[in-house]
């Protein structure tokens, strides 16, 4: 606590938790994170808001595994009631209503399962991180009616892999330590973003699928 910045003990002298301002500060780098994989990697997922929100119910987790088992449930079961209520021809919003709980009388189960078998960390997995997951299926079940089953698994790994990477570069001690000493520093995303925002270069996905042409034009 010697290295706080004057800012960050403002903000804990009215009573602001480190862990909330902290957090708050990371936001722009996951976000920043999430722009870079899209524009220069060429990685879509589901847009750049639900990335970041798994990101930071990765972190709310007592253990990121547990995380990401919560993650692949509600994607599987998602999946597995798109099939079992396509049948029945009913409105989306109903069909919504139905998945969702199903999805959370399912994660109960787990949850129940953790406790059973002594997975203590699955077990105290708290409501927020669940709930954050849970949103994923509205997005999911809308890419499997629009672009098929195939894109929407795709894109579903694609939101896995970067929320990954934002949690680790979230949980990284030297940035933590470096924005608790100089929270200034987070304005350096805004010319990054400027910059990701300007690119108009082929991504590095395009240049893996169009390099066989790519290679003749050499």
């Amino acid at each position: 606590m010697n290295n706080v910045s004057p800012l960050i003990n403002f903000f804990i002298q009215q009573g602001v938790p480190l862990e909330t301002v902290i957090l708050l500060l990371m936001l722009p780098v996951v976000v920043t994170l999430i722009a870079f994989f899209r524009q220069i990697v060429g990685i879509k997922a589901f847009g750049i808001y639900t990335p970041a929100i798994v990101t930071f119910a990765f972190l709310a987790v007592p253990q990121l595994r547990y995380g990401v088992v919560v993650f692949v449930s509600v994607i599987l079961v998602g999946m597995l009631m798109r099939f079992v209520l396509k049948s029945f021809r009913i409105l989306y919003l109903p069909r919504v209503a139905i998945t969702l709980s199903v999805i959370a009388f399912s994660i109960l189960f787990l949850l129940g399962l953790g406790g059973y078998f002594q997975r203590t960390g699955l077990a105290s997995v708290t409501i927020f991180p669940i709930l954050i997951m849970i949103t994923i299926v509205e997005k999911f079940v809308v890419v499997q009616i629009e672009k098929g089953n195939k894109a929407a698994v795709i894109l579903a790994v694609e939101t896995l892999v970067i929320s990954l990477a934002g949690y680790y570069l979230a949980s990284w001690p030297m940035l933590i330590k470096g924005i608790i000493a100089f929270p200034w520093l987070i304005l350096i995303t805004i010319p990054i973003n400027i910059f990701l925002g300007k690119w108009d270069g082929l991504r590095l996905t395009e240049y893996v699928r169009f390099w066989e042409v790519l290679k003749n034009l050499k």
